[in-house]
């Protein structure tokens, strides 16, 4: 009776789960991006070169890309509010113990099983809430995953830097015990258990995926230092993910139980918003909230209070935005908000390459606004399309291919902005970087984002209409 009455209050049992699947995405994406502004006190604590302590960041990312392939047979096999559940419980766990690690080494552990238990938390949650929901429920279900990807990038660094100022780094990963336990209760109260028959589990698969992906994934990690010598390695890695990239995909069309089938590949409007124009737009919506704070920071300045409030400004926008982002998808379709969204990100991400600080404050938090808002539009757009033609069989692999191409255009997008800056540094022949490389990267990004437009114009008129409630229902395409 007491689930009834909660399920009522925000909207039906649909929305219910994808709020409490929305909660533990938070808390995920929260913990990649909070340590940040942490990092120099963490490194004086474990007594280590400042320049060490990004290996908490990458071993976290390292360990979800390792184990993101795993997470739909597991949750086959043991089911998916059992895995969920148990995820959030390990993610807790290593929380406590990034906390009260002694040393470095046990720290790089904990942020390890904290990136292993985000792996299954994000496909599986997604999962969760596509099995539980109608089509027509649908838009307003995913619409809830939208919020954390908007908020928790821009808002982990000045916040973690609030919380070690004001207590210590520890205090970063305590947080999440509380917000843990309570949300491994409401997954075993309210979150189905839904299991199927496993196949045999793909080992050959699991490995090559996953040294693909960590190679990706430490490229892109090298390539964010703006350093010749990681910029040598990091394209080098990346090479070798795509030669190992193509040997797992040449496996998985031939193995009879591959470890994530690519069916939905097939479906034009999944592979458009996963592949093609969603990589490139989540590089882009990834590389804005990478580039501003260290302009704001490095060229005008700032201090890092200062440029966070700036931030806020583009943070405030993202939210403002998802107020009425439905009814602007239901009105005018998710294809022309997409190509349109596209554009606007475009152009007000190229604009950000001519805010200057203290002057014009008006016009400043103006394009930071709009740039913000055409952020969550376009976001909110790819993720509705996603799975508008995804049948109930292709769900679980579609949202296992869905995390990875996120993970894949996320990860992109800061490695592409820091080699635009190390790029325009090295044309200049510079030895710092300057406001110019800022402004190239930034134009470069917007251009980006415009292009992707090209590839939404090729999905049908009246794609998502069922979900977002335009039109009639329509035969999904294969």
């Amino acid at each position: 009776m007491v689930s009834e009455r909660l399920a009522a209050m925000v909207g039906g049992r649909s929305m219910l789960v994808s709020l409490i699947v929305a909660i533990a995405f938070f808390m995920e994406t929260l913990d990649a991006t909070i340590i940040v502004t942490a990092l120099p006190q963490m490194a004086r604590d474990f007594n280590v070169d400042a320049a060490r302590m990004s290996m908490g960041i990458t071993a976290y990312l390292m360990a979800a890309a390792a184990c993101v392939t795993a997470s739909g047979w597991l949750a086959d096999r043991i089911g998916t509010r059992t895995l969920f559940c148990a995820a959030i419980g390990l993610f807790t766990v290593s929380s406590l113990i990034c906390g009260l690690a002694p040393d470095f080494t046990i720290f790089i552990v904990g942020r390890a099983l904290q990136g292993a238990a985000a792996a299954m938390m994000s496909p599986v949650g997604r999962l969760v809430v596509l099995r539980t929901s109608e089509k027509k429920d649908l838009m307003r279900a995913l619409s809830a995953l939208i919020w954390p990807g908007l908020v928790a990038p821009v808002l982990g660094p000045p916040l973690g830097g609030w919380i070690t100022d004001a207590a210590s780094w520890h205090w970063i990963f305590y947080v999440n015990i509380p917000v843990g336990l309570i949300g491994m209760a409401l997954v075993r109260a309210y979150v189905p258990d839904e299991k199927k028959e496993p196949t045999r589990f793909d080992g050959r698969g699991f490995i090559l995926t996953a040294i693909a992906l960590l190679c990706l994934t430490y490229g892109f990690d090298l390539l964010g230092l703006r350093s010749e010598t990681g910029l040598a390695i990091g394209l080098g890695l990346m090479l070798a993910a795509l030669v190992i990239g193509m040997a797992a995909l040449r496996h998985m069309r031939g193995a009879p139980a591959p470890l994530v089938r690519l069916d939905a590949l097939k479906v034009h409007s999944f592979f458009v918003s996963s592949v093609t124009g969603g990589v490139l737009s989540r590089a882009t919506i990834s590389v804005t909230p990478f580039l501003l704070p260290l302009m704001f920071q490095l060229a005008f300045g700032l201090s890092p209070l200062e440029a966070g409030g700036m931030l806020m400004i583009y943070m405030a926008a993202n939210l403002a935005m998802k107020t009425v982002t439905n009814p602007i998808i239901s009105r005018v379709g998710i294809r022309a908000t997409l190509i349109a969204s596209s554009l606007l990100a475009g152009v007000t991400i190229a604009l950000c390459a001519f805010i200057v600080p203290g002057q014009h404050l008006l016009l400043n938090g103006l394009i930071l606004a709009l740039a913000g808002a055409g952020r969550s539009l376009q976001l909110t757009a790819i993720t509705m399309v996603n799975f508008a033609d995804i049948g109930p069989a292709q769900r679980q692999p579609a949202s296992v291919l869905s995390s990875l191409t996120q993970q894949i255009g996320m990860g992109a997008g800061v490695a592409v902005g820091a080699l635009l800056l190390t790029v325009s540094q090295m044309v200049r022949g510079a030895t710092e970087i300057g406001l110019v490389d800022f402004r190239v990267a930034l134009v470069a990004a917007g251009v980006m984002s415009a292009v992707a437009a090209l590839s939404y114009r090729t999905l049908a008129r009246d794609v998502g209409d069922e979900i977002s409630g335009r039109g009639k229902p329509r035969q999904a395409s294969a």
